[in-house]
């Protein structure tokens, strides 16, 4: 009788502690599937920004073949770029500090952008220009995919970050060292987008 009590809490131990591995076993897995989602929606953030940057040494001297005298602005958009390419995140182990750093990077960028479109108004030949005209309708696209995939990333982010602060997962989370994400945050004045029509 004792020999079958025994048996019985024995059996009862193993089957709590399988149970207990399973749970922390696809709590854990659920976790790195939800980081990883993270890191790949990051990987399409930098990914987009960095197809802006690659526009543009094309804008620049699209421009400059037009616009010689806008050497200032000229310079100000290849110093953003210079800086905002610059700026890299290490998404397993991002900030929110290290995003704001990105976003004002980035945001110089579109601001410079912004300011040599608009001394492209006051070159006709420059606006007629099918090279430039082309750059305009990547530029814009562009300019799309970076709202799609920043938001893409902070659904992502939102439901990793919602995960790991969610009880009991969060005890997990806290072992294994999975912190909460940064969300990108409209930063002033971006209610509106950023203008990148060339002129008709």
């Amino acid at each position: 009788m004792k020999n079958k009590g025994c048996l019985l809490t024995v059996l009862a131990l193993v089957l709590v502690a399988a149970m207990l591995f399973g749970w922390v076993k696809g709590t854990y897995n659920g976790l790195v599937k939800s980081q990883e989602n993270v890191n790949a929606a990051w990987a399409q953030v930098e990914n987009v920004y960095q197809r802006r940057a690659d526009l543009v040494p094309n804008l620049v001297a699209t421009v400059k073949g037009y616009a010689q005298h806008e050497q200032q602005t000229l310079e100000a958009v290849i110093n953003a770029r210079a800086a905002a390419t610059s700026v890299k995140i290490d998404p397993s182990n991002m900030t929110d500090t290290d995003l704001k750093k990105f976003q004002d990077a980035q945001g110089e960028l579109a601001g410079a952008l912004s300011r040599l479109i608009a001394v492209s108004e006051s070159y006709p030949e420059l606006k007629a220009n099918q090279n430039f005209l082309e750059l305009q309708s990547q530029l814009e696209g562009t300019e799309n995919r970076i709202t799609v995939e920043r938001q893409k990333f902070n659904d992502v982010a939102r439901a990793y970050n919602t995960e790991v602060r969610t009880f009991p997962t969060v005890i997990l989370a806290s072992i294994f060292g999975f912190d909460k994400r940064p969300y990108f945050e409209s930063q002033a004045g971006a209610d509106k987008a950023p203008k990148v029509d060339f002129g008709a």
